[in-house]
C-alpha cells in the first residue's frame, strides 16, 4: 500500500504537436505532422550535395535541336556530369540579293521532260508451223549386251539349232532376253526345254505389256523361264498384234495354264490351243480388257456400275432368264 501511494501520478498522453521542439534536426516520425515553425522541421537526414560550379551546357541555336538541350545534364546512375551536347551548326540565312533574284514559284522553269523510253521490240511471232508433238513411246528398249559380255552357251546353241529363231538378244541388269518371232514360238520353247545345255523345265511367269502406238505389234508377251538343273534363267519375249493369234505353251510348260488365262483376261491376247481359255479374274460377261492402255478409266461403257454387287444381280438375272 505504501508503494502505491509513493508512485507518481500518470500524466495523460500528449499529442505529437505538443512535443517540445528538438534541438537536433531529424526526420519527422511516422504519422507526425511537420510544423514549419519548429527548427529543423521537414529537413531530410540525407547529406546535401554541394552546389555545382560548372557552367550549364549552351543551348543550340537551332530550334530543331531544342530537344537535346532539355535532357538531364547529370547521369542518374553514376551522378557524374555528362559532357555538354555539341551545338548544331547554325543555318546561314540566305542573302537578300539572292532571294530577290530567285524567280517566283509560279514562273520557275519546268524541268526538262525525261527522255522517252525506247519502244519495246515487237514480240517474236509464233512460227507458222508449230513443232510436231513428241511421239508416244513405242516400247521399252532392248539394250544389246556389252562388248565384253559373252552370251550363254544355250543361246548360241539355240541360234545354231533353229536359224531365225532368235531375232534379237538383250542383256539388262544381269538378265538375258531373247526376242522370238511369233511363228517360231513353239519350236524355240521345245528346244529350250529339251536341250541339255538349256533344260528350262519351269515356266515361272507369263506377263505382257501394252504399247498401242507401235506398228509392228501392240503387245510384248514375256515368258520367264528357269532351269532347276542348271540354276539359270532367261526371258523369252514375243511381239504380237492386238488380234494376232499366238500359240499356247501349256503343252510344254503346264504351269502356263493360269498365267496365260490372266494375260488373256487383262490384255485380250489371242492365245490359241489353250485347253481352257476363259477369264480368271473378271466376270465372264465383263466388257473389254482392263490392263489395256486405251481402256476407259470410267468403266466398260454402258454397263458401268458403281456398286460391284450390281454385277452379281445382272448375272443372276441373266441366269434366271436362261432357266425360264
Amino acid at each position: 500500500m505504501a508503494d502505491e501511494e509513493q508512485k507518481p501520478p500518470e500524466t495523460p498522453p500528449r499529442a505529437a504537436a505538443d512535443k517540445p521542439a528538438s534541438t537536433t534536426p531529424g526526420e519527422p516520425l511516422k504519422g507526425e505532422v511537420s510544423r514549419t515553425d519548429a527548427p529543423g522541421a521537414g529537413v531530410s537526414a540525407a547529406p546535401i550535395a554541394p552546389p555545382r560550379t560548372e557552367a550549364p551546357a549552351p543551348k543550340p541555336e537551332n530550334p530543331a535541336a531544342a530537344q537535346t538541350a532539355t535532357t538531364s545534364e547529370t547521369s542518374s546512375a553514376t551522378g557524374e556530369v555528362t559532357p555538354p551536347a555539341k551545338p548544331a551548326a547554325p543555318v546561314a540565312p540566305k542573302p537578300a540579293a539572292a532571294a530577290a533574284s530567285a524567280p517566283p514559284a509560279a514562273t520557275a522553269p519546268k524541268a526538262a521532260p525525261a527522255a522517252a523510253k525506247p519502244a519495246a521490240p515487237a514480240a517474236a511471232k509464233a512460227p507458222a508451223h508449230p513443232p510436231p508433238a513428241a511421239a508416244p513411246p513405242s516400247g521399252p528398249p532392248d539394250p544389246a549386251p556389252p562388248a565384253d559380255k559373252i552370251a550363254p552357251v544355250f543361246i548360241a546353241s539355240l541360234q545354231v539349232a533353229i536359224p531365225g529363231g532368235v531375232s534379237h538378244i538383250s542383256y539388262w541388269v544381269g538378265d538375258w532376253t531373247i526376242v522370238v518371232p511369233v511363228a517360231r514360238l513353239i519350236e524355240v520353247a521345245q528346244h529350250l526345254r529339251d536341250a541339255p545345255d538349256a533344260a528350262f523345265d519351269y515356266c515361272s511367269d507369263v506377263t505382257a505389256t501394252d504399247w498401242p502406238p507401235r506398228a509392228q505389234g501392240r503387245f510384248d508377251v514375256v515368258y520367264c523361264l528357269y532351269s532347276t538343273r542348271h540354276r539359270h534363267r532367261v526371258r523369252m519375249k514375243v511381239i504380237v498384234g492386238a488380234d494376232q493369234p499366238i500359240a499356247s505353251v501349256t503343252g510344254i510348260w503346264p504351269a502356263a495354264n493360269w498365267l496365260e488365262r490372266e494375260v488373256y483376261d487383262m490384255f485380250g491376247v489371242n492365245f490359241t490351243g489353250h485347253p481352257d481359255r476363259r477369264r480368271i479374274l473378271m466376270p465372264e460377261d465383263w466388257q473389254g480388257f482392263p490392263q489395256r492402255k486405251d481402256y476407259p478409266l470410267e468403266g466398260p461403257g454402258e454397263l458401268l456400275m458403281e456398286n460391284p454387287l450390281d454385277w452379281l444381280k445382272l448375272r443372276q438375272a441373266r441366269e434366271e432368264a436362261d432357266i425360264e
